[in-house]
């Protein structure tokens, strides 16, 4: 009789283990499996990734980690999904504020995110990766 009882608490205990695990959705597995190369960087429509430009240290690769970490460039910090996966909020200690994007477009091949950056003169910013 203990066998029984211990096999369906054990039992019980697999099947909340395995219903407690949250599927990833396909934006985030899009979004995390691929490393991001920086591929355009325009602030009002202007190249804005050169030396000394507003975008110039979001130039290089972003990771997207699966605990919530990533880099972004030259930054490291966390991101999120808000909005039911259409906006993406980056956070670093390295920014100034954070920042809230729209994703354009989410393949397995391209990232294309937009958001204006706030100050006397609002800059509208959109920033394209590809999957390496």
């Amino acid at each position: 009789m203990k066998n029984i009882v211990v096999l369906f608490l054990t039992a019980g205990l697999l099947i909340l283990a395995a219903c407690n695990r949250e599927k990833k959705s396909e934006r985030f597995l899009l979004l995390t499996e691929n490393i991001w190369a920086s591929d355009s960087l325009l602030a009002n429509g202007v190249d804005a990734s050169g030396p000394g430009q507003t975008l110039e240290l979001f130039k290089g690769d972003a990771r997207f980690n699966v605990d919530g970490t990533g880099t972004f460039g030259q930054y490291a910090g966390t991101w999120m999904f808000a909005d039911n996966e259409t906006n993406l909020v980056i956070s670093s200690p390295d920014l100034p504020v954070t920042i809230s994007t729209l994703i354009v477009e989410l393949t397995s091949l391209s990232l294309k995110v937009t958001f204006t950056y706030p100050g006397v003169n609002p800059l509208e910013i959109r920033m394209t990766f590809k999957s390496k």
